[in-house]
């Protein structure tokens, strides 16, 4: 089914939240400004981004540090190589006007048949002006590699990301916030899954005031799998949100969505929007999306909104489940009732909570970086809390 529009908008949905088809384009006039009123924009706090609307004034490139393991490489491109623009067509206006505004792009890339055994590393720290970015990642066929972002520091930032694994590879992509207490980021994430290639992109949500990430996910021919997989810990004053598309257009593909927030403070805030389509061609799909919210404190909100849209029944399996809770008092008790200080037991149970998806990154020294910085916000510090080392 087509969505034919007959004026400039951001892209809308049904009923159910799910959009039959996406408005895309790389002119930031074709979408209106966002009210705040519409289905992509109705749980992010717009009044906050308003600038983000319209073309930054006077954008400042952030300091970027960053290594890559032979033979692999990264450069600094201009807009119009071949390598930009590959994947990406924006779908809102704050990722059409950063296409149309960032001048350079950051390219990482992972030559063909190349095993890396150690990460890419990419560092962007915020300056405190606004800018614009765009990364692309690609990674050639049969080509194997982790590549670790890292957003820090404070300002206010729109980019894009293109994520490009040819057929055959096997990429993995971690994406991690961790800026600072004034750091607005919104960027739009856009990956491209080749013939039986793999992709894993995590995403990790610790600084910043205001983060939004759309990832969307392409398949480009058959036996290719996806696995998105985010950790959040929202405190007061934090707003983590985070929008997939999975389109599921090729045969026997396979897609696994696991995101997990935390939330501690009374203004603290997540979103998570899971949507999945299936097209009639997709035949063999397998999906499974899940979303698990941890209310740590009164007042915290977290809204989670899981989409499965089907146009085939020939499928191996798809679900969603979300859901949204509190300490579980039997597992506290539990706890304690073997000597356990409650703070300590609770920090346990938080540990368990998102250690299925920190464990799943794969990299020893990062999974131990998460974890200390999540044990910190609950309050942990190592000289006061030995009997559990």
């Amino acid at each position: 089914m087509t969505l034919v529009q007959d004026r400039p908008h951001s892209h809308g949905a049904g009923p159910t939240g799910s959009p039959a088809e996406r408005f895309t384009s790389r002119n930031p006039d074709d979408f209106a400004v966002p009210r705040g009123r519409e289905e992509d924009w109705r749980f992010t706090p717009v009044r906050e981004i308003r600038d983000f609307f319209e073309p930054f004034a006077e954008p400042t490139p952030f300091e970027r540090e960053s290594s890559a393991p032979e033979p692999a490489s990264i450069e600094l491109v201009d807009r119009d190589h071949p390598g930009v623009g590959r994947v990406l067509q924006p779908g809102d206006r704050v990722s059409a006007l950063s296409f149309a505004s960032a001048r350079r792009a950051v390219l990482v890339k992972i030559p063909e048949h190349a095993a890396l055994t150690e990460p890419i590393r990419v560092t962007i720290n915020g300056t405190g002006a606004t800018a614009y970015g765009h990364l692309v990642i690609d990674a050639g066929r049969f080509s194997a590699a982790t590549v670790i972002v890292t957003y820090t520091g404070s300002g206010r930032s729109a980019g894009n990301v293109e994520i490009s694994a040819s057929d055959g590879a096997q990429l993995t992509v971690v994406h991690l916030e961790d800026g600072g207490s004034d750091f607005v980021h919104l960027q739009a994430h856009a990956v491209s899954v080749g013939r039986d290639a793999s992709v894993k992109h995590v995403m990790i949500g610790l600084g910043g005031s205001l983060v939004r990430i759309t990832p969307t996910v392409q398949f480009e021919g058959p036996g290719g799998s996806v696995e998105l997989l985010g950790a959040s810990f929202a405190g007061d004053g934090q707003h983590f949100e985070s929008r997939l598309f999975i389109d599921h257009s090729q045969p026997n593909c396979t897609s696994n969505v696991l995101y997990k927030n935390a939330l501690l403070g009374e203004s603290a805030r997540t979103v998570w929007v899971g949507d999945v389509r299936i097209r009639p061609d997709a035949t063999g799909t397998n999906t499974y999306e899940m979303n698990r919210n941890l209310l740590l404190s009164d007042g915290a909100r977290a809204d989670s909104v899981p989409n499965l849209e089907i146009e085939t029944g020939n499928i191996a399996g798809a679900g969603h489940a979300s859901a949204t809770g509190r300490f579980d008092d039997l597992q506290l008790f539990y706890l304690q009732s073997r000597g356990i200080p409650e703070e300590t037991a609770r920090r346990l149970v938080v540990r368990g909570f998102f250690a299925d998806v920190v464990n799943r990154i794969g990299i020893a020294e990062l999974e131990r970086q998460i974890m200390a910085a999540i044990e910190t916000r609950l309050g942990y510090t190592p000289d006061t809390d030995r009997e559990i080392e």
